[in-house]
């Protein structure tokens, strides 16, 4: 392969990462913290080493009173703690039901990693399809494919962790049987359009 072609190919691998990765974050969010958890603002301030007081400001927030979520148009000063008072109703509830809010955002993160998952693996092995079919352009094809590689590593990389053995195992296997098949294939088509050159000649 010549410098340029070279230098094409990686630049396809990269370019094709970015339009994959930035495309699936585009249209399927990732779960955020501040939808589970309040912010953490600094609950108290200690005046004379003593006496703890919060200013007197207006913070909205919801309250939880009695095991019930009431807004709070002018609440405390210290604002939301994350244990009696939140920035938003749908924490309130979690703080209500008495689950812990990480937990739930780990979950979230947990469901959402395996969503990219599933949507990053057939998208890999089509991009990588497609790099192999368009081998004959050499700089192209081998970007492509590196570049559906690189995709199906981003899904696999954040389902990773959560992931159980046997499944990894499987995964593992399923990648190593596809990449041996495309080799062959390719190298099986380079094969034939050589000595096609050869039989030309």
């Amino acid at each position: 392969m010549q410098i340029k072609n070279l230098v094409l190919g990686i630049a396809i691998i990269i370019l094709t990462m970015f339009v994959t990765i930035y495309g699936i974050n585009t249209f399927y969010a990732s779960p955020e913290y501040s939808d589970f958890c309040s912010e953490g603002r600094p609950i108290l301030k200690l005046i004379d080493d003593q006496e703890r007081v919060c200013p007197a400001v207006c913070v909205r927030m919801y309250q939880l009173e009695n095991g019930v979520c009431e807004f709070n148009g002018c609440g405390s000063g210290c604002g939301p703690d994350g244990l009696n008072s939140f920035d938003t109703l749908e924490q309130c509830e979690i703080g209500a039901s008495g689950v812990n809010c990480n937990d739930l955002f780990e979950e979230a993160n947990k469901i959402y990693s395996r969503n990219v998952f599933l949507i990053a693996l057939p998208l890999g092995i089509l991009i990588i399809t497609l790099g192999a079919y368009l081998f004959a352009l050499e700089s192209v094809g081998a970007g492509l494919m590196g570049g559906g590689v690189g995709t199906l590593i981003f899904g696999a990389g954040g389902y990773w962790r959560y992931a159980d053995e046997w499944l990894k195992f499987i995964l593992s296997l399923i990648g190593l049987v596809v990449l041996i098949f495309f080799t062959y294939w390719i190298n099986q088509k380079l094969s034939k359009d050589l000595f096609k050159k050869k039989k030309r000649k």
